[in-house]
């Protein structure tokens, strides 16, 4: 069964281990973010930000985690060989789902419809290169908390650098273990680097 993308107020609070009225409260005060059902005054909270609040909060995060809820991650490389390994390896560890784009437009596409948490970017695609995509993300307010990975056999600190000015939260050198890999999505996801 797909896990719920939207949460009411009543399971914000269950997972947070707090009365609906403390979740209500920080709704209206901006520091949990959603939205309101129209013609209603019920309020909808996305995993994302629920998560996002609880790390923010230093909530416990059990809850969250025994949900069965996985981190969205798209692999963007025109590798088949490559893609078909991470692909594996992600969707062996059951915290992660995956989706597949093997150029920069389809990407584009993708990102916008899979909200991922995380994004697997090679940096030399057939049709644009990964700063280029980087710098697009960025520009969508809608994908601000989506992290980025950049990986490509360039070993240059000037290119490395302008790949984290265009908005990449990280970059790894090919070839690399599928367990760094993990490690280094698991940090910037704020999640432990261990499959439970």
């Amino acid at each position: 069964m797909a896990t719920k993308e939207y949460l009411t107020t009543g399971q914000a609070a269950k997972m947070c281990k707090c009365s609906q009225q403390t979740i209500i409260r920080c709704f209206d005060d901006g520091k949990l973010k959603g939205y309101r059902v129209p013609g209603s005054r019920f309020r909808r909270i996305p995993r994302e930000h629920l998560l996002a609040f609880i790390r923010e909060y230093g909530l416990p995060t059990d809850a969250i985690e025994a949900t069965g809820s996985k981190r969205k991650v798209l692999v963007v490389d025109d590798d088949p060989d490559l893609v078909e390994l991470i692909v594996s390896v992600l969707e062996a560890d059951r915290r992660f789902e995956t989706r597949v784009a093997n150029n920069g437009f389809e990407a584009g596409m993708v990102v916008k419809e899979y909200c991922p948490d995380i994004i697997v970017l090679d940096v030399m695609l057939p049709d644009i290169n990964g700063k280029e995509v980087c710098m697009r993300v960025r520009s969508d307010e809608s994908l601000t908390k989506v992290k980025i990975i950049c990986i490509s056999g360039m070993v240059e600190q000037n290119k490395i650098d302008e790949l984290q000015e265009a908005g990449a939260d990280d970059f790894l050198q090919k070839p690399f273990a599928t367990d760094e890999l993990i490690d280094r999505m698991c940090q910037l996801l704020g999640i432990g680097t261990v499959a439970v």
